[in-house]
This record gives C-alpha cells, sequence and structure tokens, in this order.
C-alpha cells in the first residue's frame, strides 16, 4: 500500500535520502525543511510524489498550522520522520555557547515534540500511523563535548519510549533510530561551523555509516506487518562500537 510520509529536515542528508528511498517503494513524500530551492531540486528529481513544504520546525505557529496547510489529499500522514536536528559545537559544557546550547534543543527537542503533537491526533484518531524519531548513539554513550547534543537525543528517545507508552491499545507505532558514525552528510560541517576540513577528520581513516544506510533502515521499519513495532535500533559502522569510560590517571 502507497503510504503518505512526511519527512522533517527533507532537503539534505537523511531527509533527503529517505524521500528518495521512499518515492522508490511506491510512496509520496511530503518533504519539510527551510531550504525551499533543494526542496524543489528533490521535487524535480522524483517528481509529482514529492509536495515541498518549507517549514522550520522551531517555528511552533508552523508546525501547528501545518496539518490543515496541506492539500486536502495529503492531509492523511501515514508516518512522520522527525529528522530534522543537529549539533552546534564540541566545546566542553562550562566554554560552549548558550546560544548553541538553546539551538539545539529548539530543533532536537521542541521541534520534534511539536511536530509529533501536530500529526499525532490524526493518526490516533484512524487508527494507523507511524512516528520515527531520529536520535542518535549519543543518547546512550557520553563523549567529550556532546554535552547538550547528547542530552536533547537522550530526551528524544526517552519520548520515544514513552509514546510507546501512551499508544498501547492503538495501532499506532513509534520507533526510535539511533545511527552511530555517518559519513556523507553536512552533520560534521555544521557542527563546525562550516569547517570543512575539520569535519573531515571526524572520519578520516574509517568506513562510516551513510545516509542511505539510515534510509534503509527507516524503510524497513515501516515495511513491517501492522503488528510488529520496532521500539529502537542502535546502528554503527563496523569499524565503531562503545568505548572504555575515561579514566585519569595521575
Amino acid at each position: 500500500m502507497a503510504l503518505t510520509i512526511l519527512v522533517t529536515g527533507a532537503s539534505a542528508g537523511f531527509g533527503a535520502a529517505m524521500a528518495r528511498r521512499f518515492v522508490r517503494d511506491g510512496h509520496r513524500i511530503i518533504a519539510a525543511a527551510r531550504r525551499m530551492d533543494r526542496l524543489q531540486a528533490l521535487r524535480g528529481e522524483l517528481g509529482a510524489a514529492v509536495l515541498p513544504v518549507a517549514l522550520d520546525v522551531t517555528d511552533a505557529a508552523a508546525v501547528a498550522a501545518l496539518p490543515d496547510s496541506l492539500p486536502p489529499e495529503w492531509r492523511e500522514v501515514d508516518v512522520l520522520i522527525n529528522n530534522a536536528g543537529g549539533a552546534l559545537g564540541l566545546d566542553p559544557a562550562h566554554k560552549a555557547s548558550l546560544a548553541d546550547w538553546d539551538q539545539m534543543v529548539a530543533v532536537n527537542v521542541s521541534g520534534m515534540m511539536h511536530m509529533t503533537r501536530a500529526l499525532l491526533p490524526g493518526m490516533v484518531e484512524r487508527n494507523r500511523g507511524h512516528i520515527i524519531n531520529i536520535s542518535s548513539v549519543a543518547a546512550t554513550y557520553p563523549y567529550p563535548g556532546g554535552n547538550a547534543y547528547g542530552a536533547c537525543k537522550a530526551f528524544v528517545t526517552q519520548f520515544s519510549l514513552n509514546l510507546r507508552a501512551d499508544l498501547v491499545g492503538s495501532a499506532v507505532k513509534v520507533t526510535d533510530l539511533e545511527p552511530g558514525l555517518v559519513g556523507g552528510t553536512e552533520f560534521s560541517v555544521t557542527r563546525f561551523g562550516g569547517d570543512k576540513a575539520r569535519a573531515s577528520t571526524v572520519y578520516a581513516g574509517t568506513v562510516p555509516l551513510t545516509a542511505d544506510d539510515i534510509a534503509e533502515a527507516a524503510a524497513w521499519v515501516v515495511g513491517l506487518p501492522p503488528h510488529m513495532n520496532v521500539n529502537l535500533m542502535e546502528i554503527m559502522p563496523i569499524c565503531q562500537a562503545p568505548g572504555p569510560l575515561a579514566i585519569k590517571r595521575s
């Protein structure tokens, strides 16, 4: 069955890869992001199965108005993928930018919650739907400089699991995807303020995951039978693993 899938942060990275994958699978995509030029290019590439929507998930009023602003034939959203997010900076907490912290909370936490609250009532009323939240292994495994970002992603994970608790008895699914090291996206470039040279050092000597790998995971969970719910999926490249606890020796 063809599904209507809304993806935030669809202009690049995971979001664009998911749009391509789901259209290839026969679904249609509401591609939401701030950069309308990129969304229009995505529609030009993928055709009428993509509906570009200019949206900043930190704009609470715009998010609340979104469901009723969609064309009538696009309003029954089957899958919401809360993909918009990201990290800013890698400084220790005592040196970190409060503005960066606030922006990370606004996008990764508040934006995700507001999108969920806007689309979830319709899913519950129809008794079908699926919310996929993009978290990170940073939700579980701390690292120096990961302070606010890791905390934001831990919130995403816990919010996802608590949504499942709220939705027991309905047919609405919730999945939390936690990627590890992923190369070839704008993630590290954005984190380091556009410094591409510094961003490239994150992936030096590795074979990281790709955005297509994450799209593959999302496609798999969406395609499962109605009685199956994947609560949480942690995905790392084979070159990555949880590390030992830090110990400062004298």
